[in-house]
């Protein structure tokens, strides 16, 4: 299935582009959610529309992204959650609740779409998470889980 992304997605592309999917990914996931679209001989107008839109963003927010990486990089993230005995989180930490707590540190407003956690946080420590500001810079952010008081 030919589909054009809207939105970024992790391992697949950016805005703009056109990509191969299996069929299923395409009509389960991605079309409905709103992350692509049917690719159409129209729709390559479509695509030029996004990718200039994309390109003249990119331009001025590349300088923006590494101000942000840096002030996410040397301010301190501190996660209070949950916890049952031994440290063990009631559930696991989510994007969402590291872009709270991002907010909360920083005053730095990161989309939780463009947070990366690698394995399921699920007890209390620290961790290091990746976040995409741009499609060239990414931001490692140490996340210390602590129990809530």
């Amino acid at each position: 299935m030919k589909l054009i992304l809207t939105q970024e997605v992790t391992g697949l592309g950016a805005p703009g582009d056109i990509v191969e999917v299996k069929d299923g990914y395409g009509r389960n996931y991605l079309v409905p959610r709103g992350l692509a679209t049917g690719w159409t001989k129209g729709g390559e107008k479509q695509v030029a529309s996004i990718r200039a839109a994309r390109a003249s963003r990119e331009l001025a927010s590349v300088d923006e992204a590494k101000a942000v990486k840096q002030r996410l990089e040397n301010a301190p993230v501190r996660l209070a959650v949950r916890t049952g005995t031994g440290g063990r989180l009631f559930g696991s930490v989510t994007p969402s609740s590291v872009a709270t707590a991002v907010k909360d540190s920083t005053g730095t407003s990161v989309d939780h779409r463009k947070i990366e956690i690698g394995n399921p946080i699920r007890s209390t420590g620290e961790y290091t998470v990746q976040v995409r500001l741009h499609p060239e810079v990414s931001a490692s952010i140490d996340v210390q889980v602590v129990a809530e008081a």
